[in-house]
């Protein structure tokens, strides 16, 4: 007895579909569906590489030490005392003679001032979970004098240490934070272009990852098209900065 029963139902949704079509609010065709068209491999007779390309910001972490906070909560971390920390750790780019960057470390005196001194290379301090643990990250930002360069770095703590996992220089025109990620946008020599840098958190590494790196059509003429770009003259190439990624 069962099988007249499905049958009488099927019946009813033909019906019920038929009806349906035409009526004002019913499905519509879309018009053709491109064709699907699968990558094809070049030179498939090449011999599998042995060695890491080269450097595309693979990603590292630095501790920072002498950086303590109460119950390892990075709001209660100075930023000033950080960047300051970065400078001391790092001479050959602030404070030797030859240092690209020492308009930097002499301008960071006027910063951690009230009201706030408009010669302070840091930027204003931004916190959000990047990492997944529940606990808000630092992601801070400092121009990099003289030039119109801007260094970012996000920290997080683990275990009780302060860490750096994330640092990249850019001629940076914008910089977003989404989800797990950091989103860094820098001006590009073509008109209507910009290069979008995407810094995710990676669990296994624990510490930022260079996910994605494009060129993307920012005008108004058309609408954008993302193209991938690996830009291995801007983000592989070495550089008198650390300007391509982290240390």
């Amino acid at each position: 007895m069962p099988r007249p029963v499905r049958t009488t139902v099927a019946a009813v949704l033909v019906l019920a579909a038929a009806t349906g079509c035409g009526d004002a609010g019913g499905l519509q065709g879309a018009g053709p569906t491109p064709t699907a068209t699968s990558p094809a491999r070049l030179w498939p007779e090449l011999t599998p590489a042995t060695s890491p390309a080269w450097n595309y910001d693979d990603g590292e972490s630095e501790v920072v030490k002498g950086i303590t906070a109460p119950g390892d909560d990075v709001r209660k971390v100075d930023p000033v005392a950080l960047v300051k920390a970065e400078i001391a750790r790092h001479p050959e780019e602030y404070a030797s003679p030859r240092a690209q960057y020492r308009e930097t470390a002499r301008l960071m005196r006027y910063c951690g001032k009230k009201p706030a001194d408009r010669r302070c290379p840091l930027l204003k301090a931004y916190y959000r979970d990047l990492t997944g643990d529940g606990r808000d990250d630092l992601t801070l930002g400092f121009r990099l004098l003289p030039g119109d360069q801007t260094a970012v770095r996000v920290y997080t703590f683990q275990d009780g240490r302060l860490i750096q996992v994330m640092a990249n220089e850019d001629a940076v025109s914008a910089v977003e934070l989404a989800g797990r990620s950091v989103i860094i946008h820098a001006p590009s020599d073509l008109e209507d272009y910009e290069y979008r840098f995407q810094w995710t958190w990676d669990p296994q590494q624990h510490v930022m990852l260079l996910t994605h790196d494009e060129m993307l059509h920012i005008g108004t003429g058309a609408s954008p098209s993302p193209s991938p770009s690996p830009s291995p003259s801007r983000s592989a190439s070495p550089s008198t900065s650390r300007s391509a990624g982290p240390r």
